[in-house]
């Protein structure tokens, strides 16, 4: 099923929904219309019951390379403060849609991941990435600083404070052999493999107790900001919520029987 949306390409297929931003012939920037598109839909998410998964495409052979030079770097060199500071707000609200929407969302990154994209990236759950994937936090390049969109909380969580500092100082691309041995790249894998290893995975994920995923997801993000124990007390209650599941039961009794439990994400 194609989701009626305008400025990137989004469908549903097994509970799964495939998006990609949709300009291959410029490797797929971001443009104004683009970030609220994405924005908004990022924060519908958390009302829908008919997909269990996101997977973050790239398209053409490339992920994303970040704000359109032409449709968003030069619009913002005439903006006062006011419109910058509109603009920028936006762009976080992208990351924290992704972060906040109740889905795992998994990025498949081939070829040019930079920029915001590389952001968008970063703020997934789960990065799956070939050979050829070239990410870059290249805002200094672009005489900005390298604190955009949650960067310097994110991605020292990720792949370590001294390894992100370099990335965010300099704008250099991380190879996807660094990006697999620094953790910030789950998996990596042959191009003409990474559709079908981000769909198993997706699938897999979307079978599991749904209800559970988006507690765990809520946790995650939660948890950043929390001392341990206010995190202990958080998964106890959160824990003590999927226990009044179906799922939960649906486990425990196909355990007893020696069965592979079916899980309806309720």
């Amino acid at each position: 099923m194609t989701e009626p949306v305008e400025h990137f390409q989004c469908r549903i297929e097994k509970r799964v929904a495939h998006v990609a931003l949709d300009r291959p012939d410029r490797k797929n920037p971001l443009t104004f219309e683009s970030y609220a598109e994405l924005r908004d839909w990022f924060r519908g998410l958390v009302y829908r019951d008919d997909l269990d998964v996101v997977i973050f495409g790239s398209n053409g052979g490339n992920f994303s390379s970040g704000g359109d030079v032409h449709d968003i770097i030069g619009p913002l060199t005439r903006m006062n403060m006011k419109e910058l500071l509109t603009f920028t707000r936006m762009t976080g609200d992208l990351v924290k849609a992704i972060v906040n929407c109740g889905k795992p969302v998994i990025a498949a990154i081939d070829g040019v991941c930079v920029g915001a994209g590389a952001i968008i990236a970063m703020a997934s759950d789960l990065r799956i990435a070939t050979p050829e994937a070239k990410c870059a936090f290249l805002f200094t390049r672009v005489g900005l600083a390298g604190c955009d969109m949650g960067a310097c909380a994110i991605l020292p969580r990720l792949i370590g404070q001294g390894r992100a500092a370099e990335l965010l100082y300099t704008g250099r691309s991380m190879s996807a052999d660094e990006g697999a041995a620094w953790g910030f790249y789950n998996r990596v894998v042959p191009q003409d493999s990474l559709t079908t290893t981000a769909q198993e995975m997706a699938e897999r994920i979307a079978a599991g107790p749904n209800f559970a995923h988006m507690m765990t997801k809520t946790m995650l993000a939660q948890e950043w900001s929390m001392s341990i124990e206010q995190a202990i007390e958080a998964e106890a209650q959160a824990q003590a919520i999927c226990m009044q599941t179906g799922d939960f039961e649906r486990a425990y009794t196909a355990f007893v029987a020696k069965e592979k439990p079916v899980f309806e994400g309720n």
